[in-house]
């Protein structure tokens, strides 16, 4: 704590003139949120990631899981593409409040990572009361959206805000903050499922369970880009955990999840078309590995991209099962 305390305001006094203007390290470039909205509102895009839009991808993905799997298993036909759409602007909302209340939590340690520096609170474009403010009304669109379903759903959605809450903190107690991130973001999995079953079974639990170890598999590959900086302040990580070892576990990971999902189809009544779709998956995944290196930063961020394409295969494969079976 205290080289926290002494460092950061030699950070606060190297930092460039222009880091109002400046954009985060792995935000995609020349976003329209960069471009189309009002000069005071772009920081507030930026605290809620828009400009890096992987990550409502990786917390709508497995909402629409839920939601195919879900119709798969009464019989088949097209989702509920009002669900489509709620889930989809949920996801944006919930994953914008999560970032936001991340970077609350870690405003004295993102000014002390290269790639986090320029995050709006630490780069002095948004006060921690603003951002506070925001978080609620984003919370707030989060819960109206929530509203629109049944009520085992709502009360079950409302449910994962603990675990939201307590996830900022992780990093600083324990080197498995993945695996806490991977029981949030895959939360959609079982609200999909209850969205139209109005309850929960051993499907739906054992499609959470593979998109918990998806996530720590993806999120383990992106930790490895701030793991100097994560050992210097003192935050934890998988990265730093599995260190050279990581490539066994990040395999093992992704051979849970497609396990842990394949049953999740059986026990749904999928046909070979949601089978043929993991296989799909599987194969993305090989190539996500044989393609890893812990040391490429840039590399490492290609690869946790990509995994919108890993679980937009699976999402497919159940629409296609769910529309032709």
């Amino acid at each position: 704590m205290a080289e926290l305390m002494y460092t950061a305001p030699m950070i606060e006094a190297s930092r460039p003139a222009n880091a109002q203007a400046g954009r985060v390290a792995d935000a995609l470039p020349d976003h329209w949120a960069d471009r189309v909205l009002p000069k005071a509102l772009r920081p507030y895009a930026r605290l809620m990631r828009l400009e890096r839009p992987i990550g409502w991808w990786l917390l709508l993905l497995p909402c629409w899981w839920g939601l195919a799997l879900g119709q798969i298993a009464l019989g088949g036909g097209l989702p509920n593409l009002v669900y489509v759409a709620l889930f989809f602007v949920g996801a944006v909302l919930m994953r914008g409040a999560g970032c936001t209340l991340n970077d609350i939590a870690d405003r004295n340690y993102d000014g002390l990572v290269e790639r986090t520096r320029l995050r709006p609170i630490p780069a002095g474009q948004v006060s921690v009361r603003r951002a506070f403010l925001f978080l609620v009304a984003l919370s707030l669109g989060g819960l109206a959206v929530l509203l629109q379903f049944n009520w085992f759903t709502v009360f079950l959605g409302a449910a994962s805000l603990l675990i939201v809450a307590v996830y900022p903190f992780m990093k600083r107690i324990t080197y498995w903050p993945q695996g806490v991130l991977g029981l949030a973001f895959n939360w959609g999995a079982l609200v999909g499922w209850a969205s139209l079953h109005g309850g929960l079974s051993a499907a739906p639990l054992l499609l959470y369970a593979g998109g918990i170890c998806w996530t720590l598999a993806y999120d383990t590959i992106y930790a490895h880009q701030d793991k100097e900086d994560d050992a210097l302040i003192g935050v934890k990580s998988t990265a730093l955990k599995f260190g050279d070892r990581s490539i066994w576990w990040l395999g093992l990971f992704f051979t849970l999840a497609l396990v842990f999902i394949d049953a999740a189809v059986w026990l749904a009544h999928g046909s070979i078309i949601a089978h043929v779709g993991l296989a799909g998956a599987a194969l993305q995944a090989a190539w996500q590995l044989s393609r890893f290196d812990p040391a490429n930063s840039q590399r490492c961020l290609e690869l946790f991209r990509s995994n919108r394409i890993f679980g937009l295969i699976i999402t497919f494969g159940f629409l296609l099962d769910s529309l032709l079976t």
